[in-house]
């Protein structure tokens, strides 16, 4: 049975402005958020796989095309270390096309006149859902460090949730890249009657040491940050930019392939003909770091970058369901038609890493279809115009299940 918490504590419409979960503050400035958000009271909480309970909490969402009658054409996008629900529109905050906005519309790869494409700001997040910046009810002050440990396993518990409350017992497809990858291979092998199509794209079914080694020098780079202030910095007046712009900086680095990063830059210099034997910004790539690093600042919460990190790290599958294999997670699962998709030059989540749970599915006997991407642009090529890509997409959603 289904619980369902009060009418008066969800909404479904636009949040008006004022609503203390519509609207986030960022570089100094208030943004109103569209969309939907739904709270989860004390006779809803979510146990968290750390062994605490996060009660109450909110889930902020954002929805694009028509459910249908029977509630049988969802499909579920679950978002990368640091997008949001805006999938598909006007992001509020920089104003900038929406992350997969060339994939998610009327029409596209993930046609909104055939489906109806749900998407969740991840808990621990910063855009609306309960995450650090929150304000904690027991204290009145925000959660800060003090905010409990989150998984990749607590944050699909938390979508299925809300899948419970819209009241949409099977979806007909989830959908993740990168960390959104590893959500919903979380969510096809602990819900496998809640869906019918997996798409699993750029993602693996645990963080290797070299991505856990690069998440570890983001964030001591923002607790090397004075205005960290040990992760208490809300409402001081000071925010840890510098560290969480150099910790953008380097995770940017491992979006990219040495070949991307040769044909955009190569060794141009940023002016002049000549280094100018100082610490300023000489290459074109220096420039290009800096600018993503602080921009990514006035958009970001540092503690939520802290915290998401490190779900991303904690994330092993096999070792999480207590498997002897890999395989053995799916068993459960063959029923679901899944698609794997790799990039040739993606060296963070590697076609290495995608084989691996292509072969856990075929042990299993699950019904999966693989593709590596010809690309030269690293794991960011799920983000940019791919029309392979697309169309791998478009068929695999659209082919009839029998």
């Amino acid at each position: 049975m289904t619980e369902t918490p009060p009418k008066s504590m969800t909404r479904h419409t636009p949040l008006p402005k004022g609503d203390g979960n519509g609207y986030v503050v960022a570089d100094g400035k208030r943004y109103d958020l569209p969309g939907h958000t739904h709270v989860f009271g004390d006779d809803m909480p979510l146990p968290l796989d750390s062994g605490e309970t996060l009660s109450p909490f909110t889930l902020s969402y954002q929805t694009y095309g028509t459910l249908n009658a029977d509630k049988s054409n969802a499909i579920l996008i679950m978002h990368g270390l640091t997008a949001d629900q805006y999938v598909a529109e006007t992001h509020p905050v920089t104003g900038k096309p929406g992350w997969w906005n060339d994939v998610v519309g009327s029409g596209k790869a993930i046609d909104t006149d055939k489906y109806h494409v749900i998407c969740c700001n991840v808990i621990g997040g910063c855009l609306g859902s309960t995450g650090p910046r929150t304000v904690n009810p027991k204290t009145g002050e925000p959660w800060g460090i003090n905010f409990p440990v989150i998984t990749i396993g607590d944050m699909a518990r938390s979508q299925k949730m809300l899948l419970d409350v819209l009241g949409i017992e099977k979806v007909y497809a989830v959908v993740g890249a990168s960390m959104g990858g590893m959500m919903a291979l979380h969510f096809s092998a602990y819900y496998p009657d809640r869906l019918q199509k997996c798409l699993l794209i750029a993602t693996a079914s645990t963080h290797s040491p070299q991505n856990i080694g690069f998440d570890e020098i983001g964030r001591q780079a923002i607790m090397a940050d004075p205005n960290w202030q040990g992760g208490h910095y809300y409402n001081t007046g000071a925010y840890p930019s510098r560290g969480l712009a150099v910790a953008r900086m380097t995770a940017h680095i491992t979006y990219l392939s040495e070949q991307a990063l040769s044909h955009k830059f190569g060794r141009s210099l940023q002016t002049g003909d000549d280094v100018g034997f100082g610490f300023d910004a000489d290459f074109q790539i220096e420039s290009y770091l800096r600018h993503q690093g602080y921009a990514f600042v006035s958009r970001f919460d540092a503690n939520s970058y802290m915290y998401i990190t490190r779900a991303m790290d904690y994330f092993d599958l096999q070792k999480n369901m207590g498997c002897s294999t890999l395989a053995d997670c799916f068993k459960n699962s063959q029923n679901i038609k899944f698609c794997v998709v790799s990039f040739s030059t993606d060296w963070l989540f590697t076609t290495g890493a995608s084989r691996q749970i292509v072969k856990a599915l075929n042990a299993v006997g699950a019904d999966v279809s693989f593709s590596e991407i010809d690309s030269d642009e690293g794991h960011d090529s799920f983000l940019l115009k791919k029309p392979d890509f697309w169309d791998i997409i478009q068929a695999f959603l659209n082919k009839t299940i029998k």
